[in-house]
């Protein structure tokens, strides 16, 4: 048996120009769930994140808060969708900045929406795959922790999609469950499954045990 640890990135820039990159509350997140890791002795045999410049941003933290360095694969399978334009899909011209909860929860209703239609197959985001071709990336990491490392640890640091589809795949559950799963995922949150060479199984999905001491209440973040 073997134990895949999913995590999320920690907090972005969400509302920034550019969101791909980790706020300095994610850059703590990430070195606060690294020095847990090392805390409780868990070790890693496979480091694997997606491309974008979050994910490396946090597996960099988690290294650090263990104290120590590695190699990783990267994985296009593993980046998130553009929500930008899954909203563009639904809602003509450019959507106004969130700075007001009203705003964040149009944001968010718009984006649940739209990935609704995408996985319909009833849209076309601009420069995005299609549903079935995202779940396939996702995936194909899944297959190659299985095939590759069986009896090990490994962490994977991706995002909220890939890692709900992960889910929803694993257990086979319909697409609209996944978009329910999506959109409660915290930052650095971590879900565990266990893996033979045939099949993973879920264990645990968006914990943050690294966060539930007093003085971390206010790093709970969704964004």
């Amino acid at each position: 048996m073997g134990t895949l640890y999913l995590v999320r990135h920690g907090q972005a820039s969400f509302g920034a120009d550019d969101y791909d990159q980790l706020s300095e509350l994610g850059r703590r997140q990430s070195v606060r769930l690294g020095e847990y890791f090392a805390e409780r002795g868990i070790h890693f045999d496979g480091l694997i994140a997606g491309t974008l410049r979050r994910h490396k941003q946090t597996l960099e933290g988690i290294l650090q808060g263990m104290n120590r360095a590695g190699e990783h694969l990267a994985w296009e399978g593993l980046n998130e969708y553009d929500s930008e334009a899954l909203i563009a899909t639904v809602h003509e011209g450019k959507l106004e900045k969130p700075t007001s909860p009203e705003l964040y929860r149009h944001h968010f209703r718009l984006l649940r929406d739209a990935m609704g239609r995408w996985m319909a197959g009833s849209t076309s985001p601009r420069g995005m795959p299609t549903y079935a071709q995202f779940v396939a990336g996702v995936a194909s990491a899944l297959d190659h922790v299985r095939a590759n490392h069986y009896g090990q640890n490994v962490l994977v640091v991706t995002s909220g999609g890939p890692i709900s589809t992960a889910v929803g795949h694993v257990l086979a559950t319909p697409p609209e469950k996944t978009i329910e799963l999506n959109l409660r995922i915290r930052n650095t949150a971590v879900t565990e499954f266990a893996f033979t060479p045939k099949r993973h199984m879920l264990v645990t999905f968006n914990g943050i045990p690294h966060l539930d001491a007093p003085q971390y209440k206010d790093w709970v973040t969704y964004a």
